[in-house]
Parts: C-alpha cells; sequence; structure tokens
C-alpha cells in the first residue's frame, strides 16, 4: 500500500514524525508537508505567489504552500502514480464540530477526497485528560492504525473522508472509538488589539471553544468523555432536503409572479 502523508502543523511537527513511523507498518511512505505551521489555512490555496518544495530526506518535501497546497503538489507532481491512503495529522490540538471548516488537517483530507483518494485526517485533543505537559501522539497514532486498517477493508464511497480525533490521554485509557456526528464546536468572540512599537495598531483573534454547546453523542461531548471519535464527512454541500422549498418562491420571486 502506498501512503501520502501531510499535515497543518510543518514537516518538523512530533505529530508528524508518530504518524510517519506508525504508517511505515501500514506500507509504503512519502511525506509532503507545508515547510512551516498552517494551522487554520482551511482549504486554502496559494495561487499569487509560486510555491517552493525542498526535499527532506528520502521520499519527505517541504512545501513553503498550505497543506492543500501540500496535497495538490504531491498528487499531480511529486508522487509516482497514485496513493492508495492520504493521511493528514497528526494534528497538536483537536478539530471537532466547526473545526473542520477552519482546520488545514482537515482540508487536506478533503482535497484528497475531491481527487478520489480515500483520505483520513486524524488530530489528538490536547484539552482532554489531565492537564499536562505530555502530548499523547503514541495513542493516536495507536487508534489510527486500526482506523486506517479498516478503511482500506473497507474502501469509503467517491466523496467522502474520515476525521479522527483522539483524546490525550494513555492508549490503555482510552474508552474506545465511537462512530459519531459533529456537534457545534462555537468559540468566544474575540478581536485582541495591540499597538507595535511603531504605534500601530494590530489585531489578534480566536477566543476559547464553549464545550457546553456540544450535544450528547456528538464528537466534541464522546472525546471529553474518553472516546476517540470518527466522524465520515462529505463533499457534497447542498442541502437537499430543502431544494423543493427554494425552488417555490424563487420561480415566484425571479418570474416576477
Amino acid at each position: 500500500m502506498r501512503i501520502l502523508l501531510t499535515n497543518d502543523d510543518g514537516i518538523d511537527a512530533p505529530g508528524l514524525a508518530e504518524l510517519e513511523a506508525k504508517s511505515a507498518a501500514l506500507g509504503q511512505v512519502t511525506v509532503v508537508a507545508p515547510s512551516r505551521e498552517r494551522s487554520g489555512a482551511g482549504h486554502s490555496l496559494t495561487m499569487h505567489e509560486p510555491l517552493r518544495v525542498v526535499a527532506h530526506g528520502d521520499g519527505r518535501w517541504a512545501c513553503s504552500g498550505t497543506p492543500v497546497d501540500c496535497v495538490y503538489v504531491a498528487l499531480h507532481k511529486l508522487f509516482d502514480g497514485t496513493p492508495d491512503l492520504v493521511i493528514s495529522g497528526i494534528n497538536k490540538g483537536a478539530n471537532l464540530g466547526d473545526d473542520v471548516f477552519y482546520s488545514g488537517t482537515v482540508g487536506a483530507a478533503r482535497e484528497a477526497a475531491l481527487n478520489g483518494l480515500q483520505a483520513l485526517a486524524v488530530s489528538l485533543d490536547l484539552s482532554s485528560g489531565p492537564q499536562l505537559p505530555e502530548r499523547h501522539f503514541t495513542t493516536a497514532s495507536a487508534v489510527l492504525e486500526k482506523v486506517a486498517r479498516g478503511l482500506m477493508e473497507n474502501p469509503l464511497p467517491d466523496g467522502v473522508y474520515l476525521n479522527l480525533n483522539v483524546p490525550n490521554i494513555p492508549l490503555a485509557e482510552v474508552k474506545g472509538v465511537r462512530v459519531c456526528a459533529l456537534g457545534r464546536r462555537h468559540y468566544e468572540p474575540l478581536v485582541e488589539e495591540r499597538v507595535d512599537p511603531r504605534g500601530k495598531a494590530y489585531y489578534w483573534i480566536g477566543g476559547s471553544p464553549v464545550a457546553s454547546q456540544m450535544p450528547e453523542g456528538t464528537d466534541g461531548r464522546l472525546i471529553s468523555q474518553g472516546y476517540a471519535t470518527v466522524t465520515p464527512l462529505g463533499l457534497n454541500n447542498t442541502k437537499l432536503d430543502f431544494l423543493k422549498t427554494i425552488e417555490r418562491w424563487a420561480h415566484r420571486d425571479l418570474a416576477g409572479e
């Protein structure tokens, strides 16, 4: 099996190193990852400046662009043939609920799915478990290996990819893996204004997540209870059950009736 790895934490991230080590047991590994951290890049492509790609060892490249750029360049230039599986991660921090719209980790997996490939995003929820400096990337990689093997034995249909989140606890303490829906991961609004040494204002954005808004049985609530979570995501954003409703008023208003 041929595997393409990427992330949004950068080519030197410890989560990627752990992912490489674990994926070597699954098949032949190629890595194309951002040259620096690109968290929050979503599904952005670099369109107005050149991309720089630098070799970082055998079968490893660092790309100056976003995680989606990495997948795009890998699939259409660097990878010899077509990968059987694309894995993005292991992200240092969860990608739960609304995070999937902002996450570069999830964006990379989505790009692979857009190209008709089996794809999986994996993240370690650092807010779960004891607030210790240790990061249990080995827990995430062990759960990932089981999910990846299951995925390859039971391929997803076109347009579907997986989002895996793992609590930051020893593997023996993980209660199990639950397949579930996304919750809503609302963040407290924050725009912090500061002033640079030249007297000009600049801003930092992004507040803390409001965990209480995660309903029972959804990814955020389950991971807080000690479960790893797997959510199937899709490429079709059309709200099919609302087409008839819009069609009725659109036909009337647009026709001038």
